[in-house]
């Protein structure tokens, strides 16, 4: 996969015209849909679930990255990789066990990621980081969109990088939460390779725009 990739959250879209924004992102430079599944347990809100996918599957037309941030992720991962997901997500914090999930993912024929919270410490995936696809940092706290960046994810994605070379891993790192244009460089800069943007995207005058700048 190329860097330097941005994937919109579908958690910012307009519900009620959920076909007509997930083509506005089909006509645009974005590369991947970011789509947010919430269960009220995990995180303290809830998002959507199979409904929703079926449409992002009926429509999208790029690569579907699903973060699932719900508890026993395990028993739903196949599902939505039979409702169109690329990629896979995991919470290292809600998967007790995390290396077996992983390879699920991967048998299904998806790619698998695994999401750490701003609070764990990157380290945790030592054990693992060598069979990962993507590594997804948390920069705010999970559960809703528009919260302010977190400053020390920079220092997560130094660490994270190191952890992906020292291990010979091809891991690419994902930062979701807090990303605009005035960060966005930075980000790429510091080694990220895909951004989650939400709230910069579809609160935008012009949201094709956006996502341009974004990549730059």
């Amino acid at each position: 996969m190329k860097t330097k990739l941005i994937a919109p959250s579908l958690l910012s879209a307009d519900f009620g015209n959920l076909q007509r924004d997930i083509e506005m992102l089909n006509n645009s430079q974005a590369d991947w849909l970011h789509v947010d599944v919430m269960d009220g347990r995990f995180v303290p809100n809830i998002s959507f679930g199979f409904p929703v996918m079926r449409t992002v599957q009926k429509h999208a037309k790029k690569f579907v990255d699903v973060h699932l941030m719900i508890v026993e992720p395990e028993k739903y991962v196949e599902e939505f990789v039979n409702h169109g997901a690329d990629l896979v997500s995991v919470h290292y914090e809600a998967c007790t066990h995390l290396h077996r999930t992983i390879h699920h993912i991967q048998s299904l024929g998806a790619k698998a990621g695994v999401v750490l919270n701003p609070s764990t410490p990157v380290l945790m995936l030592e054990d693992i980081i060598a069979d990962v696809d993507l590594v997804l940092l948390m920069s705010v706290n999970p559960g809703f969109g528009g919260q302010k960046f977190i400053e020390n994810t920079y220092k997560k994605i130094a660490e994270t990088k190191d952890l992906i070379l020292s291990n010979n891993s091809t891991a690419l790192i994902e930062i979701d939460g807090g990303v605009n244009l005035d960060n966005a460089a930075k980000l790429f800069e510091a080694g990220a390779d895909v951004l989650v943007a939400g709230n910069a995207v579809f609160s935008a005058d012009n949201p094709e725009r956006t996502i341009e700048l974004l990549k730059i």
